[in-house]
């Protein structure tokens, strides 16, 4: 099988989650800003885009060359051998993106880039007329970052962020994928370690947490633009279906909940579990975070709670942040992430974080807030 050069594309902050998870599942890898480097062929395009939890897609990097004029950027695309990946009715859309370069135009090089490639395909499938651009498609993009051009070709389509089970969603939804990654950023087990999201909106969270226990991949419900490829064999893709089915787990027993104040929203939850098939998963309860209370020991809360966009929030906010410290504090054996763009949380809240780490939740600048808990373990 061809092999080709590969992307993962990831939000700013966890390019290194993602580099771990492609290591787990067996790739060399280079992380660099907001993308992870490796090689695959169709098999692991397909199956990279099934498993990775927290990256966003997964992008063929087609070439990469200096370019400083329009000539030079027309002239070394159309070196490339755009047949090999490109059938005549191909539709190519192809987006674009500078940042510090001389070619800063992003239309007039997309405009470029798209005369090229449609100049290298009809010569090479000698034709005079149009190409028809009434098959397939294969989205393109050029991205030119210090005079230096990387055109890639997208093979997932939907953001892999969209799994496929959201079939009710909250006011302001975390993403699948950084739902994941704050998951993947903690030190749970979920064999021994109680999981609990207690504001957990429409259940994207311990939806996720589910999902990790499971050993499900996240892309499982869902199919990627490459599927719709001709060069790309449909047993090829049933055959990484059904080896992600055998490596599900759906024995073993773990303890993941989430709550929330709004009814409605533990009902939108429960609906989103269902769609996902783990509707026994995950206990949803209505509950406020500002009560919580447990007798488990050595768990592990993950909330993303509302942040106070408008002024008038923030004084609700500050309060409710002030009950979660107060509700939280006596859970001394509980490791607790928080993740919110408040940057005076740790003074609501009542006390220092162990740990705060820069992530953006889309466009958003947020800190996920960790206070490490000491667990008690009993050794027989």
């Amino acid at each position: 099988m061809q092999k080709f050069k590969l992307m993962a594309t990831c939000a700013a902050g966890i390019e290194a989650l993602v580099g771990r998870e492609l290591r787990d599942l067996g790739y060399e890898v280079n992380v660099e800003n907001g993308r992870v480097r490796f090689e695959g062929t169709i098999k692991d395009i397909l199956s990279t885009n099934l498993w990775l939890r927290t990256a966003d897609r997964i992008k063929i990097i087609v070439a990469e060359f200096p370019a400083v004029t329009f000539t030079e950027l027309f002239d070394a695309t159309k070196a490339v051998a755009w047949d090999e990946l490109l059938p005549m009715d191909a539709a190519f859309p192809v987006e674009g993106r500078s940042h510090n370069s001389q070619l800063h135009s992003v239309p007039d090089a997309q405009a470029i880039v798209k005369k090229a490639i449609a100049v290298q395909l009809s010569e090479t499938y000698h034709r005079r007329s149009r190409l028809p651009e009434t098959g397939a498609t294969f989205p393109l993009e050029v991205s030119i970052n210090k005079d230096q051009v990387m055109l890639t070709l997208d093979t997932t389509g939907d953001s892999l962020f969209k799994r496929g089970y959201r079939v009710a969603k909250g006011s302001a939804p975390l993403k699948e994928n950084m739902a994941a990654a704050l998951i993947l950023l903690t030190h749970w087990h979920p064999a021994d370690m109680p999981f609990l999201d207690p504001v957990c909106g429409s259940g994207t969270i311990p939806i996720e947490a589910a999902l990790i226990a499971r050993n499900i991949a996240p892309g499982y419900k869902r199919k990627f633009i490459c599927e719709t490829w001709p060069w790309v064999d449909d047993q090829v893709a049933d055959l990484v279906r059904d080896e992600a089915d055998d490596q599900a787990d759906y024995d073993s027993q773990f303890d993941i909940a989430g709550s929330d104040i709004d009814p409605t929203m533990v009902e939108a939850a429960k609906a989103n579990a269902r769609a996902a098939g783990l509707s026994n998963d995950v206990a949803f309860t209505v509950a406020d975070v500002t009560q919580l209370t447990t007798d488990k020991i050595n768990g592990v809360i993950v909330a993303n709670p509302p942040y106070g966009e408008r002024l008038s929030d923030e004084v609700s906010v500050r309060r409710l942040y002030q009950g979660m410290g107060r509700s939280f504090s006596p859970l001394k054996t509980w490791s607790k992430y928080i993740l919110t763009s408040d940057l005076d949380f740790e003074t609501s809240y009542g006390q220092r974080a162990t740990k705060k780490r820069k992530l953006y939740n889309g466009a958003l600048r947020t800190d996920l807030y960790q206070y490490w808990g000491k667990p008690i373990w009993h050794h027989d």
